[in-house]
């Protein structure tokens, strides 16, 4: 994927400075800073137990970091630290601005309720109220995920795995967020499954202008989605730039490895 255009008047979207989490003498991550900017998606990389999870879940609030700090651009154009805020801030920020794709959709979704009752309900949380735009939204978005409009009523028990990510996609993008976490998205997909999701995230992408950052140990979902990468082992960024560079060209011997597919996920 070509590198994101970024004129000088650009700003980050987000800026992570020297993250760290520790659970007790373990690293999850160590010093981890990186900008992140409007439009841009960014992957983050490596076998399990790298520390990749651990951070995604630091810059969505999942997770309290040990030190250091991840600040938000807010739509008023005010730079805030995520853990300066109240609760209630980054609840309305994941409400709102934000999104979180699970690698289980299980997770994302409220399994019991209907298809439609899942994108509405993140219309009703920012103040949607009517029935009848609420109901049309929702099909408009199920029709974007490749979801069958007559499958509205449908609660997500009766969907395949990949119709569930697709609805967890829909729920998630139905609020215009500008930034969306994603955590092993295709994961436990079937290659053809994966492959539909794969060019669904890029157009979806792409024409709502997405901030993104996506946990894979896929590096093919990387080159397909990222203009940048991360590359971590043991808690540390040992390799980033641009993905295409750092995948055709890796200079750490942990990355050719990875990029030979000799570690495995």
């Amino acid at each position: 994927m070509s590198a994101v255009n970024q004129g000088t008047e650009d700003l980050p979207l987000l800026q992570v400075s020297n993250t760290t989490k520790l659970y007790g003498g373990r690293i999850g991550c160590k010093d981890v800073s990186f900008d992140l900017y409007p439009g841009e998606v960014l992957a983050i990389v490596g076998e399990s137990g790298s520390g990749k999870t651990t951070l995604l879940n630091c810059l969505a609030t999942r997770l309290t970091p040990t030190s250091g700090s991840v600040s938000y651009r807010n739509r008023m154009d005010q730079m805030r630290n995520l853990y300066e805020m109240s609760e209630a801030e980054r609840r309305m920020l994941m409400r709102t601005d934000w999104g979180f794709v699970h690698q289980h959709p299980a997770d994302g979704l409220r399994m019991t309720v209907s298809a439609g009752a899942n994108v509405g309900e993140r219309l009703m949380a920012v103040g949607a109220r009517n029935y009848g735009n609420i109901r049309d939204t929702a099909t408009d978005w199920l029709g974007r995920v490749e979801i069958a409009e007559d499958r509205i009523d449908d609660d997500p028990r009766a969907f395949s795995g990949g119709m569930r990510q697709r609805l967890q996609i829909a729920r998630n993008l139905v609020t215009s967020p500008r930034l969306i976490f994603m955590d092993e998205p295709t994961g436990g997909l079937d290659v053809s499954v994966q492959a539909r999701l794969l060019d669904l995230l890029r157009g979806l992408v792409a024409d709502l202008g997405l901030s993104v950052i996506i946990v894979t140990h896929d590096l093919a979902v990387a080159r397909l989605l990222s203009h940048r990468i991360l590359v971590m082992r043991h808690g540390h960024v040992i390799e980033s730039g641009l993905t295409d560079q750092v995948l055709d060209d890796p200079q750490q011997s942990y990355t050719q490895l990875l990029v030979s597919s000799i570690l495995q996920p």
